[in-house]
């Protein structure tokens, strides 16, 4: 018999890491900075929401797993003091996804 293959293929073929080279994470904005998340600097926190209005991951806002615990903190911490929406306006201005009429 001949040799089998296996059926999965290796990580080069998938287009993966080859190699001993790993990348290195960016580094967290607010850790190189130095910077303190507030809840009142709406600017800075709009800025880690998506359009739909939900609170951005890890791996889009490159913080640290400390920080992105501050950064949701103090986003919900706004949208119940009315500085931040909950919903994207073009949502509240239609009335909502499932809206009746």
């Amino acid at each position: 018999m001949g040799i089998r293959r296996p059926l999965t293929k290796s990580a080069g073929e998938r287009g993966g890491r080859t190699g001993n080279f790993a990348r290195r994470p960016a580094p967290c904005p607010f850790c190189k900075a130095k910077i303190g998340i507030d809840y009142k600097d709406v600017s800075s926190l709009s800025q880690f929401i998506s359009p739909r209005g939900k609170i951005n991951p890890r791996r889009r806002t490159k913080a640290c797993a400390r920080h992105q615990r501050c950064l949701a903190q103090a986003i919900k911490r706004a949208r119940f003091l009315a500085l931040l929406p909950y919903a994207p306006e073009h949502i509240m201005n239609i009335g909502g996804l499932g809206s009746r009429r």
